[in-house]
């Protein structure tokens, strides 16, 4: 058997700027703002903002995230988060995991119009009603439903969804229908006024308003000051160089230092003698993954200054020694305490990431989400607008560094990631998948570099998804005697599609910091595409 790396899908090349998003329209949307003028952060607003109506399992102007980007004009690496606070009444001790995985209590405080705001202002150059005004068209016009979107909508039906989620997504036109035009006007309605009004229609106006009443009606704790206290904030990233490539992410509270910490370690092992996709390749990182997962977990929000501590040699050569040890590594990937969404795997992986790269180098890669497909289950009545469950990934163990408490920030697996060499922007990459995110990042990386795989067939190579304990699902491409290795070396393998979405939904670029060459790539496991001018 030969290992099947890809779907044929092709790399995308250009001089003049690539934006690759999970949804052809949303990338096209991107790209219509560089032929405009615009650039790469106008690219990821607009593209951003048709996800929420392309892609409404995953992305919304009501859900959170962060970015990770580069400024070509001062050669600088950034981190805007609008991942807010928990809602300031939240009181974890009256509730349990099925009250922050659906319903009025599970949401967290919208970030990501803030964000989207917050970049088109400071860094982008084209108005926001322009940036918006391609989402408002499709939300009118509609978008047709895809397999994908069909299976979202299916495996959704049997939580507690609220009756405005049955009367938007699948009554009475039979929305989940394949190639049904789904149509959204009272979102369109919604992006709309904020193209008029800015973000302060939701933060301090109307919708915010709406929002507060609708939750609060149905027990909920978020309020009109929550709204008022968000915003998106600048940071510095943390980073660690891997194979000449200075990896950027975002700091604590964001969990993406788990990323930083696998590739560290794998920084110090000799790919050349471990055959693609064998067992040692594979155990060799799966056990780093292990090794990284226990770290974050038991020092979840720490500082930035930890997080170097963690990165020196001091933390990390004793990991390394039970790395290259013969025993077999078992442990946590997920929480502290009892990870989230406990009814199965295909609630977990609902985020959505995006990059886009301009013709002058400026480079960004967000990653935004719901939580869970459909997030809470929660449509606000006559705004088109579903509300996030981000309360899910955090913790209600009473014990555990990332226990969620009212007003505080929490850990979030978000990880977009800027890499540099020499000062030079050369890759945005990101991905969804829960705590999958931190895993699967590393994985494509080793492809990427250690076996010098394209960037394309990188993403699209097997990977697998890691659970608490011994548990592996590992696309079913690898070939079976490195199965059996693996599960002889203690990994308890469960194999899943060849090309499975529960191993997240890459897309990235590429960058020649020599030619100025751009490529650029989306995942085979979703509907995304890299759309070049």
């Amino acid at each position: 058997m030969v290992a099947v790396y890809s779907h044929g899908r092709p790399t995308v090349r250009a001089v003049g700027g690539i934006v690759s998003s999970a949804h052809p329209l949303a990338s096209a949307a991107g790209a219509k703002m560089l032929e405009a003028g615009g650039n790469a952060f106008d690219a990821v607003v607009a593209t951003a903002a048709v996800l929420n109506v392309a892609e409404p399992f995953m992305s919304g102007l009501a859900g959170l995230g962060c970015a990770t980007l580069f400024t070509a004009k001062d050669g600088k690496v950034r981190v805007l988060d609008f991942h807010p606070p928990v809602p300031a009444a939240f009181d974890a001790d009256k509730l349990d995991s099925l009250d922050i995985r659906d319903g009025a209590n599970a949401s967290g405080t919208p970030g990501n119009l803030a964000g989207w705001c917050k970049l088109a202002s400071e860094l982008g150059t084209l108005p926001l009603s322009t940036l918006l005004a391609p989402a408002i068209r499709h939300a009118r016009q509609g978008v047709p439903v895809s397999p994908f979107f069909v299976e979202m909508v299916a495996v959704s039906r049997p939580r507690t969804m609220q009756p405005e989620w049955l009367s938007t997504y699948i009554e009475p036109s039979g929305n989940a229908t394949l190639n049904t035009v789904f149509k959204q006007p009272d979102l369109a309605n919604t992006l709309e006024a904020i193209a008029a009004e800015g973000p302060s229609y939701l933060y301090d106006g109307p919708l915010g308003r709406q929002m507060v009443s609708h939750l609060q009606s149905l027990g909920g704790c978020m309020s009109e000051d929550d709204l008022a206290a968000v915003e998106a904030v600048w940071e510095e990233p943390v980073v660690t160089n891997y194979r000449g490539l200075d990896i950027h992410v975002p700091p604590p509270p964001a969990e993406s230092f788990q990323f930083l910490l696998t590739m560290k370690l794998l920084g110090g092992i000799d790919f050349a003698g471990k055959e693609h996709l064998s067992a040692d390749h594979l155990d060799t990182v799966f056990r780093a993954v292990r090794l990284a997962a226990e770290t974050r977990i038991r020092n979840n929000k720490c500082s930035p200054e930890m997080v170097a501590e963690l990165l020196s040699d001091r933390y990390m050569d004793p990991l390394r020694d039970l790395l290259l040890a013969p025993a077999p590594i078992i442990g946590r990937t997920e929480q502290f305490g009892t990870g989230p969404l406990p009814d199965g795997v295909k609630l977990r992986e609902h985020t959505t990431s995006m990059s886009a790269v301009d013709r002058d180098g400026n480079a960004i890669c967000l990653t935004q989400s719901l939580g869970s497909m459909f997030g809470s289950g929660v449509v606000i009545p006559g705004t088109g607008v579903i509300m996030n469950n981000f309360m899910n990934w955090g913790d209600l163990h009473p014990d555990s560094p990332n226990r969620l408490v009212g007003g505080q920030r929490f850990g979030m697996c978000l990880a977009p990631s800027i890499s540099l060499t020499d000062g030079e922007v050369v890759l945005a990459l990101g991905t969804p998948g829960s705590y999958g995110i931190l895993q699967t990042q590393a994985q494509a990386m080793v492809h990427h570099l250690d076996y010098g795989l394209e960037l394309q067939a990188a993403i699209d190579a097997p990977r697998a998804r890691l659970w608490d304990g011994a548990r592996v699902n590992l696309e079913s491409r690898v070939e079976e005697p490195v199965i059996e290795e693996l599960k002889r070396r203690g990994h308890e393998i469960a194999l899943v599609k060849p090309f499975s979405m529960e191993c997240g939904g890459m897309h990235a670029i590429r960058r020649d910091p020599k030619s100025g060459a751009l490529s650029g790539a989306a995942d085979s496991r979703r509907d995304g595409a890299a759309i070049a001018i």
